[in-house]
C-alpha cells in the first residue's frame, strides 16, 4: 500500500486562485498542474498517495456564524478515519482564524491549533498507531488584503495575527512532537488580496514540502 498523506487546509490546500490571470484556465480553482498538492503527488512518485482534504474558510477550532462546517475540529475525525491508514497529516490552517468576526487573537488561534493536533492524534487511523503530524504556519497576510471588498470582510486585524502565528505553532509542535515549517518565504500571496497562493507559491511550497516529507515518512 503507498504511503498516505492527507493534506488538511483551507482555500490555499483546496487551491482558490483570487487572480484569474495567474490560472492557466482563467478558473478561480488552480488546476492539477498548479496546485502544490498536486504538484507535491508528482515530485513524491508512486509510493505516495497525497490526499486533498482543503476547503475555503476552515479554520482550527472556530466555528463561523456566516459559514457552515468551517471549524477544522469537526472534520478531522471523519477525515482521518476515511483515508486510513494516515502516514502524515500536513495541516495549515490560521488564515482564515484571523477574522475579526472569530474574535480570536494569535494565542488563541495557537491555542485552536494545539487542540486540533491533540485531536488529531487521538483518532485510530494512523499507520501502526504512530500520530505523524506536520504544521504549517501559513504565509503572512499582506496589509493590501483591505483594498478589496474581501479584506473588509476579513476585518481589522489580520495581517498583524497572522504574523504572530509561526512562533506560537512553532511551540505547539515542540509540545506536540509535531513537525514544523513556517511558509513565510517559502510559498508567496498574491498582490490582490494578499491571503491566497500564487501559482508560484504552489510550486515554490511544493518544492519544499517533497524535500521535507520523506524526512517525516517512514
Amino acid at each position: 500500500m503507498k504511503k498516505h498523506i492527507v493534506c488538511f487546509g483551507d482555500s490555499n490546500t483546496h487551491g482558490y486562485c483570487a487572480e484569474s490571470g495567474d490560472c492557466a484556465d482563467g478558473s478561480t480553482r488552480f488546476n492539477e498542474n498548479e496546485r502544490w498538492t498536486c504538484l507535491l503527488q508528482k515530485k513524491l512518485g508512486e509510493e505516495y498517495l497525497v490526499l486533498e482534504e482543503g476547503l475555503s474558510g476552515r479554520t482550527t477550532v472556530f466555528p463561523d456564524p456566516l459559514h457552515e462546517c468551517m471549524s477544522g475540529l469537526d472534520a478531522i475525525y471523519s477525515c482521518l478515519m476515511s483515508h486510513e491508514p494516515v502516514d502524515l497529516l500536513v495541516i495549515m490552517l490560521g488564515t482564515n482564524d484571523t477574522k475579526e468576526r472569530l474574535g480570536a487573537n494569535a494565542a488563541c488561534i495557537a491555542i485552536g491549533m494545539e487542540r486540533l493536533v491533540m485531536k488529531a492524534k487521538s483518532v485510530m487511523a494512523w499507520r501502526n498507531n504512530k500520530p505523524n503530524i506536520l504544521v504549517i504556519a501559513p504565509p503572512h497576510i499582506g496589509e493590501g488584503l483591505y483594498r478589496i471588498p474581501e479584506g473588509d470582510a476579513m476585518g481589522a486585524g489580520c495581517p498583524q495575527k497572522s504574523r504572530e502565528l509561526a512562533p506560537l505553532y512553532a511551540q505547539v509542535c515542540a509540545r506536540q512532537g509535531c513537525a514544523f515549517l513556517d511558509a513565510e518565504g517559502v510559498g508567496e500571496f498574491n498582490r490582490h488580496d494578499c491571503m491566497h497562493l500564487t501559482r508560484k507559491g504552489h510550486a515554490d511550497l511544493a518544492e519544499k514540502l517533497a524535500e521535507l516529507i520523506p524526512t517525516l515518512v517512514e
